[in-house]
């Protein structure tokens, strides 16, 4: 019955070329003219960051505090912030051509998580970014996709952590986990929401970046296709 509903949604969304999206809540912008057909028809049929958003339900409680890296839309950002008080939810974009749009899909919402306009690296090095077209799939991995090579700066992983002290790390950073899963201590964080990429880095880095959070204490525990949560029961 809920797959019949979300048909008839998905299809009365296409019949009225709905400009916004209601998806657990969250009003997300649909304009044909800004959002690429994929992540629109994913919209419509309400399958979007499902995988995401269907454990961090789940995961999160009130009070919970969220580090994101790799905002997108900004759904993610907003899921938490209504679950744990946008006051508990730090975000970082690499994109920064997605401002506007991750600003009004706040806005529509009436939430505000505080939102940072730069890439996350181990050494807080500027790096070289590749903005494809499709908004989903813009990495510091050169995927050979259509979009422009740009340079931005980023801040170090380690520092925002210590200074943050989040419960929660949610990444899903089109490879760049290669770099930041390496990092020798991640702080408070007890639970880690993470999209791996075989097809991007390799199987073999898939299951090195597994082991290397099982010795540091976390297990691996549900996992929906790409997307594994990691948790340790202390810090």
């Amino acid at each position: 019955m809920k797959r019949l509903f979300r048909s008839i949604r998905k299809t009365f969304r296409h019949l009225t070329n709905a400009r916004t999206v209601t998806i657990d809540g969250v009003r997300l912008v649909s304009d044909q003219a800004r959002i690429p057909k994929a992540v629109r028809d994913m919209m419509f049929r309400e399958v979007y960051e499902d995988a995401e958003r269907n454990i961090l339900l789940r995961l999160l409680k009130p009070g919970s505090k969220v580090l994101e890296i790799g905002t997108g839309v900004g759904f993610i950002a907003l899921l938490a912030s209504k679950r744990c008080g946008a006051s508990n939810v730090l975000t970082y974009e690499a994109n920064a051509t997605l401002e506007p749009l991750i600003r009004e899909n706040f806005r529509l919402n009436g939430i505000e998580p505080t939102l940072r306009l730069k890439a996350m690296t181990v050494d807080g090095r500027p790096i070289s970014f590749f903005r494809s077209e499709n908004i989903i799939s813009s990495s510091a991995y050169d995927r050979k996709l259509p979009g422009a090579k740009v340079e931005i700066e980023s801040d170090v992983f380690s520092e925002v952590l210590e200074r943050y002290q989040p419960d929660v790390l949610i990444m899903d950073v089109e490879g760049t986990e290669d770099e930041l899963l390496r990092i020798a201590d991640f702080g408070s964080v007890k639970d880690i929401l993470v999209e791996l990429h075989p097809h991007i880095i390799g199987q073999a880095k898939v299951d090195e970046l597994k082991k290397a959070l099982a010795d540091k204490g976390f297990r691996q525990g549900e996992n929906d296709r790409k997307t594994f949560h990691f948790h340790r029961d202390r810090a």
